[in-house]
């Protein structure tokens, strides 16, 4: 077996996933990269010397593929970090089957089926999993009910891969992040910055002005909290939710109203 540690990474190409591929490829690992796109995958990996695998994580034929391509490229899996994710925008009532479908699979499925493929490698080499959730896996934001859905999911599938897998040696847990400055935060920010007037900077401090910590994570920060918990540093930490938001989500909001006072 390769001595060197093999980390996949889901979400690779931009972002957090992004970010964890840098970080990891700095300290030693052999990093695989999947997304969707392979572009920015091969940048990433022309980068940090990674294995860039595009596709589908939510495809179980996929991860067939993939887990064959790390294989033959020398390694077996010894940590999964799982970034990929999407929208989920609309109510109930504003959401169709399609959309709904579409959320479970970018948020929930790329999870669940990205850890099934590797867990025969991860059992063998006592690994781990981290989940990229977020502080939608906590509270509801307005008018996203897939997004808000699928993320919550995510604490229950991180919960049962812990309980099922621990015996195994096989350590599983999640980062829940609040605002983080990557692509995906800044097409979120398009709306406030045109009804405000905003630039991209002004928009992140208008949703961070109650946050305590008043500002977004970095998606730096997630990724050094991503290989904390992948590390032998947090060797008995399995099935926890890390929060990494900035503290918005120990805020009582009925009270907000006194801080202008």
């Amino acid at each position: 077996m390769s001595k060197q540690r093999t980390v996949v990474i889901t979400g690779a190409g931009t972002g957090i996933g992004e970010a964890c591929a840098r970080l990891f490829a700095s300290r030693g690992a052999r990093v695989a990269l999947i997304g969707r796109r392979r572009a920015p995958l091969e940048r990433v990996a022309r980068e940090t010397g990674g294995l860039a695998l595009d596709g589908d994580a939510a495809s179980a034929a996929d991860w067939q593929r993939f887990i064959a391509a790390i294989k033959a490229d020398g390694g077996a899996v010894d940590a999964l970090i799982a970034c990929a994710g999407g929208f989920g925008t609309g109510t109930a009532t504003e959401t169709d089957d399609a959309a709904w479908s579409a959320a479970m699979r970018a948020n929930l499925d790329t999870a669940f089926v990205a850890a099934r493929a590797c867990l025969p490698d991860l059992i063998e080499r006592r690994g781990a999993i981290v989940l990229v959730a977020s502080i939608a896996s906590l509270a509801a934001g307005p008018a996203v009910c897939g997004y808000t859905t699928s993320k919550h999911a995510l604490i229950g599938l991180t919960r049962s891969l812990a309980r099922d897998y621990g015996p195994h040696g096989v350590r599983v847990n999640a980062v829940c992040p609040g605002w983080v400055r990557t692509p995906m935060a800044d097409a979120e920010m398009q709306p406030l910055m045109q009804r405000y007037d905003d630039t991209l900077d002004a928009a992140y401090q208008r949703v961070c002005a109650d946050v305590p910590l008043r500002r977004p994570a970095h998606a730096e920060e997630i990724a050094g909290i991503c290989e904390f918990l992948a590390s032998p540093a947090a060797s008995i930490v399995t099935g926890a939710t890390l929060v990494a938001d900035g503290g918005s989500s120990i805020v009582d909001v009925p009270t907000l109203a006194f801080d202008h006072l």
